[in-house]
């Protein structure tokens, strides 16, 4: 991402996003003939050759592959956002071919045509929507899975940002999630003894919510409570006067991309991400909510003031009690060592399955053993210390490929493992070296 926020990307491209249901699921329609034709062509090459290429191999083409990702990008909305989860989340357990592709839809930069974002905003501000501003920037500044932003300035010279939902989006979203469901079955991807029900259903939940911009309003203003007075964070203050269900204004806060950080000295890096840290401790024990998203473009970053920009509440959801209880019994026999105790916790809780933990028990608990001596390491963790990940790679191997213990954790402890996991992630990428036990001991009151 560009240092500067304020310019759309260069190769940005206008492309009209489908609407209405029976254009989305044309398109959706057009994907599965492309994919179709790719499989045709591909098992020809195949058996021409002497192979014998199973279901699966023929689907994931990189050039089918390309389709969804491409077709996924102009869709938009849930589709897009599901291809983006399963971009950034599904990690080894995709095929690299289709991975490397997905995560292209992180980059892609289909906008809307200026014909379409009027239409819009002439149907949720009336048809003399530009007098309420001195300057409104027609070219986005930035454009995401459900909505695009602009930047824009009042009369009185208030700089705002202003998030415009794709059209069609809301009323998309429970079709597009079981499209995109129906591609993950017949590539073969999810093993028929999974129950994709509820989590497809709490995904439709969830995009609903983050569909509805009063609703995020409304989280980024309990965000700006729960942090007011704390300098290293700033939360944007939405403008009630312009925010719709559709539309959501807010302050434009300046501040260069999250992984600028990683050009800044380690002090610097190491007070960011341990501020980051504490952030994701304090929702998950004191706000009893949590910004979910670990997209790296929800955070920004401010050098000469030092402080954290937090941006998109869409994804801000309550954690459950019992939730916050689980992890809090994890972290403490993660302090005490006691690696027995951690295995039956994960269990217990969900986090791993018994018939996964049954099945490959050396494997497990040799996993837990490797993340352990590294967190029992003296000093502040090292997230540039990768040591353990090989061992975890090589021991989940045998798991991965055993699809009948395959075990869905519930969907609470999916999406805050998901922001947990996002936030070590990027620790990793910047190098960060953060005291991850004293905090934890601190935020759950356990002895370390």
């Amino acid at each position: 991402m560009a240092d500067d926020p304020d310019k759309p990307a260069p190769d940005a491209t206008y492309r009209a996003i489908p609407s209405g249901r029976l254009a989305r699921a044309g398109a959706f329609g057009r994907l599965a003939g492309g994919v179709a034709g790719g499989m045709l062509a591909e098992g020809a090459r195949r058996l021409a050759s002497g192979e014998r290429p199973r279901l699966g191999d023929l689907i994931l083409t990189p050039g089918n592959a390309a389709r969804v990702a491409d077709r996924l990008s102009h869709l938009r909305g849930a589709a897009m956002k599901l291809g983006q989860m399963i971009s950034m989340d599904a990690g080894d357990l995709l095929p690299p071919e289709l991975s490397a592709i997905l995560a292209r839809l992180r980059d892609q930069a289909y906008r809307m045509p200026p014909a379409q974002l009027d239409r819009v905003l002439r149907a949720e501000w009336g048809p003399d929507w530009r007098r309420r501003f001195r300057h409104f920037e027609a070219a986005p500044i930035a454009a995401a899975s459900i909505g695009q932003v602009h930047r824009a300035t009042l009369p009185d010279g208030r700089v705002l940002a202003i998030k415009v939902q794709y059209p069609g989006v809301r009323g998309s979203i429970g079709s597009d999630v079981d499209n995109v469901a129906t591609l993950l079955r017949v590539s073969n991807l999810i093993p028929p003894s999974i129950d994709l029900k509820p989590l497809l259903e709490e995904a439709k939940r969830q995009l609903a919510e983050e569909a509805d911009y009063l609703r995020e309003a409304d989280r980024m203003r309990a965000y700006r409570d729960h942090l007011a007075g704390d300098p290293r964070y700033v939360v944007p203050s939405p403008e009630p006067s312009l925010t719709t269900p559709q539309v959501l204004a807010m302050d434009f806060i300046p501040g260069r991309s999250i992984e600028t950080l990683a050009e800044a000295d380690q002090a610097m890096r190491d007070g960011a991400m341990t501020a980051l840290i504490q952030l994701v401790l304090a929702e998950l024990f004191d706000f009893g909510m949590m910004q979910t998203d670990p997209n790296f473009a929800n955070y920004r970053w401010q050098p000469e003031e030092q402080r954290l920009v937090l941006l998109d509440f869409g994804a801000a959801r309550d954690v459950p009690p019992e939730t916050a209880a689980s992890y809090r019994r994890l972290i403490a026999a993660g302090l005490a060592h006691d690696r027995d105790r951690i295995r039956e916790i994960a269990v217990e809780t969900g986090f791993l399955g018994e018939a996964a933990v049954a099945a490959h028990r050396p494997a497990v608990d040799r996993i837990i053993a490797a993340i352990d001596d590294t967190m029992a390491r003296a000093g502040p963790f090292d997230f540039a210390d990768r040591a353990f990940v090989p061992v975890v790679r090589e021991e989940t191997r045998a798991m991965i490929a055993d699809r009948a213990t395959w075990h869905v954790p519930h969907v609470e402890t999916l999406f805050v493992q998901r922001k947990i996991s996002g936030t070590a992630l990027l620790c990793a990428r910047l190098k960060a070296r953060v005291d991850i036990r004293g905090l934890a001991a601190e935020a759950t009151g356990t002895t370390p």
